[in-house]
């Protein structure tokens, strides 16, 4: 396998720093000191700090999004089965010792203003998560597939948060067993 380009160093650094330390609490030196490179080197690809947020977003949100899918589909066959799967996937997400909740939920958490490209790259990787469950309660023949896929996604949604705020990665199973419950009940 190549070697990642300079720049993709930076960005996976950065995606590590930003995850554990926050987006403001991740200054650009710390990045350059962590990735070891110059400022020339850093600014040679990325103009401004703002820049090298929006290109690590983009690509941990087709890293993430990538992999979550693929570890569904391994732990799953049918689709109902891969939408409780999905509750599996964060259980081991949250068990690895680099969770610090999700890098899209803390963005948003950082950047309040509306109208920014942050956040609109945050509401993009949101969509297409929900995009994914909605697809699977369509294939599992949901009655209101885009009512089961709500309250799927709010599910997911609350784990996450629990598993990142209390500590507690068993956020996902009590989230499965919910899960379980409205899933029988939108296909009855």
């Amino acid at each position: 396998m190549p070697r990642p380009s300079r720049r993709d160093d930076i960005i996976q650094t950065s995606i590590a720093l930003f995850s554990k330390h926050g987006f403001n609490g991740t200054g650009v030196d710390m990045i350059m000191r962590e990735a070891k490179v110059s400022k020339k080197t850093m600014y040679s690809y990325f103009r401004s700090k703002e820049e090298l947020i929006l290109a690590s977003l983009q690509h941990y949100d087709g890293l993430f999004r990538n992999n979550f899918m693929k570890q569904v589909d391994k732990l799953a066959k049918t689709p109902a089965d891969k939408l409780l799967a999905m509750f599996d996937v964060a259980k081991d997400w949250f068990m690895q010792d680099n969770f610090f909740g999700c890098l899209f939920i803390n963005a948003i958490g950082e950047y309040s203003e509306d109208d920014t490209p942050v956040r609109s790259i945050c509401r993009s990787f949101k969509s297409q998560m929900y995009g994914f469950i909605k697809d699977l309660c369509l294939d599992a023949g949901a009655k209101h597939p885009a009512k089961l896929a709500d309250e799927l996604a709010l599910l997911l949604e609350g784990a996450i948060v629990t598993a990142q705020v209390s500590h507690k990665p068993e956020a996902s199973e009590t989230a499965k067993r919910a899960a379980k419950a409205i899933i029988a009940a939108h296909m009855a």
